[in-house]
């Protein structure tokens, strides 16, 4: 379980997201969209560090608009890595002009980001592990490895694991309509 409860509360940048974001499930695009880069851009560093770039991101990546970051060419590439407001590394831009298109492909097999992870939660009628979402998400997006998918599905309620049972925020969480993704595959 999240060690994320024991630390989070009452810090300035920690603290609002673990209470107001963190397991929360999501169903807008750009916010599924922003959370995988988010995810992506963390591999190596802290957490605390991309929040304070949080606002970076998204001015260099356009409010996360999937359309237009899919669109990006290699004049688009040039100016994210020459931007100091976001993590400047290749292989995480290429990913995420990859995965924008992914996204977009998403929409005309599911109807969206949204509807493909609601597609998956269920794998021969149990909650699908964390295994089998790693192996799908290495299968279907680019820089998406154990860790990256793992957080990034348990910041939007898919696995659990992102608060302690004690904190208030599990307890607000499993009292919302619908429940998070994980808490209702698990009742199944």
């Amino acid at each position: 379980m999240s060690g994320y409860c024991d630390i989070a509360p009452g810090h300035p940048l920690h603290g609002p997201y673990h209470d107001r974001e963190y397991g929360f499930p999501q169903r807008g695009e750009a916010e599924l969209f922003e959370r995988l880069i988010l995810e992506i851009n963390q591999a190596g560093l802290s957490w605390e560090t991309i929040l304070r770039k949080r606002e970076g991101f998204r001015r260099a990546y356009d409010g996360f608009d999937v359309d237009t970051v899919a669109a990006y060419g290699e004049a688009e590439r040039e100016r994210l890595l020459a931007d100091a407001g976001i993590i400047r590394n290749r292989l995480k831009v290429d990913a995420a002009i990859h995965n924008a298109q992914v996204v977009q492909r998403l929409r005309a097999s599911h109807g969206g980001f949204a509807q493909w992870l609601d597609a998956h939660v269920l794998l021969d009628g149990r909650a699908r592990d964390k295994a089998a979402w790693i192996k799908l998400f290495k299968q279907t997006f680019r820089f998406t490895g154990g860790e990256i998918t793992n957080e990034f599905l348990m910041s939007l309620g898919y696995l659990p694991g992102s608060h302690h049972e004690s904190c208030p925020v599990y307890a607000k969480l499993a009292k919302r309509r619908p429940a998070p993704p994980w808490m209702r595959a698990a009742a199944k």
